[in-house]
């Protein structure tokens, strides 16, 4: 993996980032962010975005949860991408993981994966074989992705959800937290429950 200079956003999940570079032994030199609020993040400086010179080579990880806001800032900045994995995370040597993705402690991620770009793949989930993740997804904590699974960019999978072989998730969907999702789920969809209904369509912004 490259190592990381720049954090972009200093925010809760920045923390997480950051601990995730500890634990491979990545200083990070400073975080970024537009409107700064404190001089420090966790011992580690931050500074304003707009007056700091990006050079190449200066490896970025975008480090906010919004999968919107992650796709915005990165669709506008000239800047190399890197990838960062904790090393308690258990990644299969034929998983394919993109620039600008995150994967937290205790995640499991199984033989042939593909990971788009700026994905989180958040702590405890266990995405199996054959899963394919588009760009700017978040798996959160203790998800569970059985095999040949296939998530559309933008979607957001909540919390302890559990979806079952084969299903194809679409684009910028929510999956509510704790669901089941045994059937496909289309674009835009906002889904709860055991078995998972469809409650609403999120905006198109896309």
């Amino acid at each position: 993996m490259e190592s990381v200079k720049y954090l972009y956003g200093a925010s809760g999940h920045c923390k997480v980032i950051i601990e995730i570079l500890k634990s491979i032994n990545n200083k990070v030199g400073a975080i970024l962010d537009d409107y700064p609020k404190d001089n420090f993040l966790m011992d580690i400086p931050v500074i304003e975005f707009s007056k700091t010179e990006i050079l190449p080579g200066d490896n970025i990880i975008i480090s906010i949860g919004n999968n919107g806001t992650r796709k915005k800032i990165a669709s506008n900045i000239n800047a190399d991408f890197a990838v960062a994995f904790h090393n308690k995370a258990i990644i299969s040597e034929s998983a394919k993981i993109d620039k600008g993705s995150v994967v937290m402690a205790g995640v499991v991620i199984n033989a042939s994966v593909n990971i788009g770009k700026h994905c989180i793949i958040n702590t405890g989930s266990i995405i199996d074989h054959d899963c394919n993740i588009a760009d700017y997804c978040h798996i959160s904590p203790n998800v569970s992705l059985a095999g040949n699974v296939i998530i559309g960019e933008g979607t957001h999978v909540g919390i302890g959800t559990c979806v079952i072989q084969g299903v194809k998730i679409g684009k910028w969907a929510t999956i509510g937290a704790g669901s089941v999702i045994i059937d496909d789920i289309p674009d835009f969809a906002v889904v709860v429950g055991n078995p998972g209904k469809i409650i609403k369509y999120n905006h198109k912004n896309e």
